[in-house]
């Protein structure tokens, strides 16, 4: 970030009520044409002026563009001198001129707007489901009770955590305050749209939803403390690959939780909800974990449903060698998380 190109992009009105709502939440492009009022192309050129200045970033999800705030931690350096300024100045502006001030709140009432239709979305998507979602629940314990043991298994302070699979968020919001950081993955452009919903009042510089691949996690190696998969193993066709991954990504010391079925023969469900896996046996478990380079803990039972669900928990030893990625086109998650 330097500043003689930062105070460039600073320059046009736009690009300042830009960075304001970048304040509050991520947003699509087309989400800034609407609550600006102006053609595409125009708000393309301001996100590409911004972004080259070092004071945004976008990110694609299909066919969708998203841009946020590198000002809230994403990207720019910790502690940033020039990035705490600058958000400093920008909040300043809105606090002391006036004009400027009345055109942020019309902005954000027009954001509020599309926050409101983004719950009205994820609502349409569930009612349009409800059927199928329950027959599922129908033959699970409690999935408060389960929250609650996951909640146990993992204990305090998260640290960095990475929700795999995050399909609504649900695992996410709930975990949030006990994590200095969240990211949220899913493969599926839909559900981060559910889990964007869920997760919009939480502080931006504190959640990040990224689309990706469970066999081809999109990070760096051990960049995270607390790894989370929630219903979601028992969709790959390799979980082993699937924990090799999320080992990866794992600081020696992180932790992993597994939330996830038992054996069991309800063949049915391979076609109604696409399983691949009817179930982990423990044994199992705890061989693919240790290959993955985990220490396995005791794991927990949940029984109260048709199906029985296990809490598996294990800590990341230390760093080895890896195996070899997943060829591209193969298992991948079709993000059906509770």
């Amino acid at each position: 970030m330097q500043i003689e190109s930062l105070l460039r992009a600073l320059s046009d009105p736009s690009r300042l009520r830009i960075m304001r709502l970048l304040a509050s939440m991520e947003l699509a492009v087309g989400e800034i044409v609407q609550v600006l009022g102006q053609s595409q192309p125009r708000i393309s050129r301001h996100v590409k002026i911004l972004c080259d200045a070092g004071l945004a970033e976008r990110h694609r999800e299909g066919s969708w563009v998203y841009v946020r705030s590198r000002l809230n931690g994403h990207g720019s350096a910790p502690g940033s001198a020039l990035a705490t300024t600058t958000a400093a100045l920008l909040a300043a502006a809105e606090q002391d001129d006036s004009a400027f001030a009345a055109q942020c709140a019309a902005d954000r009432a027009r954001l509020a707007a599309i926050r409101a239709a983004r719950a009205a979305r994820a609502a349409d998507y569930f009612a349009a489901r409800a059927v199928e979602w329950d027959q599922l629940r129908d033959l699970l314990c409690d999935p408060v009770r389960v929250e609650q043991e996951l909640c146990l298994a993992l204990g305090g302070d998260l640290g960095a955590l990475l929700d795999i699979g995050t399909g609504t968020g649900r695992i996410a919001e709930l975990l949030f305050a006990r994590a200095a950081h969240v990211t949220a993955l899913d493969r599926s452009h839909d559900m981060l749209a559910l889990a964007r919903a869920r997760l919009q009042d939480f502080p931006p510089e504190r959640v990040e939803l990224v689309q990706g691949d469970f066999t081809a996690l999109p990070f760096a190696d051990a960049v995270f403390d607390t790894v989370t998969l929630h219903q979601v193993l028992h969709y790959a066709q390799m979980p082993e690959r699937a924990l090799d991954e999320a080992a990866r990504v794992t600081r020696p010391g992180g932790r992993i939780a597994i939330v996830d079925l038992a054996p069991h023969g309800r063949e049915e469900l391979r076609d109604a909800h696409a399983h691949a896996r009817l179930g982990f046996a423990d044994e199992a478990m705890a061989h693919m974990l240790a290959e993955a380079g985990f220490a396995p803990h005791v794991p927990r039972t949940l029984d109260g449903g048709d199906l029985t669900i296990k809490v598996w928990t294990a800590t990341r030893g230390a760093l080895s060698a890896r195996k070899q990625p997943m060829p591209s086109g193969s298992a991948q998650i079709p993000s059906l998380s509770l």
